[in-house]
């Protein structure tokens, strides 16, 4: 299978796939850390480990960490699956936002939510090596878990737990 394609058993939700253990990598593009972790076990979520994923995706900006949303990390599973990506770990671009940092941003560009999901753990903004951005995005798509936009500018796509929507295309 080339690298991108979407295969539908990975796209299932998972909560209906057997119970297997379920891991993560991640290199922050900010700060250059590195992180591979299991963040489920196949039958519960690993608390060390979710707090070890939301210190990883802190606000870079002021140190600040906020629970990251476990539903994210199985959105980031499931595009991981559904693209057959292997373990690659994921680049970080944005995930936990302090108020103080998205009102920043927001001055800075008219793309950021006043009320953006970054702020509540909810949203994070990725790219995958070796999976073209388009097909990531399309990979999300068909997930229907939330919200997915397309950044071909900066080259990411931003996922969220929140109500199904696209912008971007």
């Amino acid at each position: 299978m080339a690298a991108g394609a979407v295969t539908l058993a990975a796209l299932r939700p998972a909560r209906a796939r057997s119970a297997k253990p379920r891991e993560l990598a991640f290199f922050h593009l900010h700060t250059e850390e590195r992180l591979r972790v299991e963040y489920h076990d196949g039958h519960r979520y690993l608390p060390d480990a979710l707090g070890e994923i939301s210190h990883f995706l802190r606000d870079f900006r002021t140190g600040e960490v906020h629970a990251i949303d476990p539903g994210v990390l199985d959105i980031l599973h499931a595009l991981q699956q559904g693209t057959a990506s292997g373990d690659r770990p994921f680049h970080i671009i944005s995930a936990y936002r302090s108020p103080a940092t998205n009102a920043m941003l927001r001055k800075r560009s008219k793309g950021v939510a006043k009320h953006s999901y970054h702020m509540q753990g909810r949203a994070i903004d990725i790219r995958l090596p070796g999976v073209a951005l388009h097909h990531l995005y399309r990979a999300a798509l068909a997930l229907k878990r939330g919200g997915v936009g397309l950044y071909t500018q900066s080259n990411f796509i931003h996922v969220d737990t929140g109500r199904v929507r696209t912008w971007g295309a």
